[in-house]
């Protein structure tokens, strides 16, 4: 819906309709070209904040974020309480978008919350921008969701309109980490099949996408970085293979690395550290894996191959490109970076 204000006096503002519609309860109100004075994070939202820090939540999505100051003012936050808690951003204000980068940076990642988005910009804005988010997002290899609409006929329908199917896969293409629902399932007649749905185009969209065999011109800036290059590598040999990749990991910043290159395969991320676990879920292409390390590094390779066979994960006689890299390697003192591969073995 869209109103005129016409006049505003003494707390009373009187709108002329512009476009109709049904108004329910509890909607946002976006005022185009203006800025709200309403800070990012009020009072109750502290309460809630201090709610996640004590139910040890993996994630704070933040709304509204016009600039990178809240964002640093969660984390302060967050350090005092010694709380392991990521912050996605929310971008859906138009405040926010001369401050990409320095929000961005800032956080943990982010969602292209297009509804509002759309509200406060001009509409014909929001792909351009979508398409621009991502991108930022993927160069700091950080995740990114895009929400919002993405299947909003299924809230009344059982089919999805081609256009919705298009945008979906047009997030995928564009390299979003995760495609989100809202209505959809929060009070859609087919929460289920919304969900089926999404899941189909995107695995059907993927299979289709280019896999990288060759090192990419643009990468060649990456050679003083050993672990992009490494990851880039590892990668390479996967996707020529056609072999999934099993990293271990304790902090997550490998297989990080790793999903931001996209291997055409799956990411076993396998960590001894439950958090990180949780947390690896949002990166494209990363199936974190509990379990337990040894102090011998081989006897920790077979139990990862045993627990992925067990699984029906992988199968006998198929091979795997195995990583290791870190700065802080878990068998090793010094960093180290290798790349094997090896054979599927019960």
């Amino acid at each position: 819906m869209s109103l005129a204000v016409k006049s505003n006096a003494n707390d009373v503002v009187k709108c002329e309709v512009i476009d109709g519609g049904e108004l329910k309860s509890r909607r946002h109100l976006n005022v185009r070209g203006k800025s709200a004075t309403l800070p990012s994070i009020t009072d109750k939202d502290w309460e809630d904040i201090k709610f996640g820090v004590d139910n040890q939540v993996d994630y704070y999505a933040v709304s509204f974020v016009k600039d990178a100051k809240v964002v640093h003012e969660l984390k302060d936050y967050l350090k005092r309480c010694n709380a392991d808690i990521h912050v996605i951003v929310k971008i859906e204000s138009a405040d926010s978008i001369p401050n990409l980068h320095s929000i961005i940076s800032a956080s943990n990642g982010a969602m292209v919350a297009r509804g509002d988005l759309g509200a406060e910009l001009p509409i014909e804005e929001v792909p351009l921008l979508q398409e621009d988010i991502i991108r930022r997002c993927r160069s700091m290899q950080k995740p990114v969701i895009v929400a919002t609409n993405m299947l909003e006929s299924m809230i009344n329908h059982p089919t999805p309109t081609r256009a919705e199917v298009s945008d979906i896969a047009i997030a995928v293409r564009e390299g979003a980490d995760a495609i989100m629902l809202s209505g959809e399932t929060a009070h859609g007649k087919f929460p289920l099949k919304a969900v089926k749905v999404m899941h189909a185009v995107a695995l059907r969209t993927e299979s289709n996408l280019p896999i990288t065999t060759s090192i990419p011109g643009q990468f060649a800036a990456y050679k003083s970085h050993m672990g992009d290059m490494f990851a880039l590598h590892a990668t390479i040999m996967a996707n020529t293979l056609a072999i999934p990749i099993i990293v271990f990991t304790r902090t997550g910043s490998m297989a990080i690395t790793l999903s931001h290159y996209r291997p055409s395969s799956t990411i076993f991320a396998f960590t001894n550290v439950e958090r990180v676990k949780q947390r690896l879920i949002l990166y494209h292409g990363v199936m974190p894996i509990y379990m337990k390390f040894t102090d011998d590094v081989e006897e920790t390779f077979s139990q990862a191959l045993k627990l992925l066979l067990c699984k029906g994960l992988v199968t006998e006689g198929q091979y795997v490109t195995l990583v290791q890299s870190g700065a802080q390697p878990i068998w090793r003192r010094e960093s180290t970076h290798h790349i094997q591969v090896r054979k599927v073995q019960s």
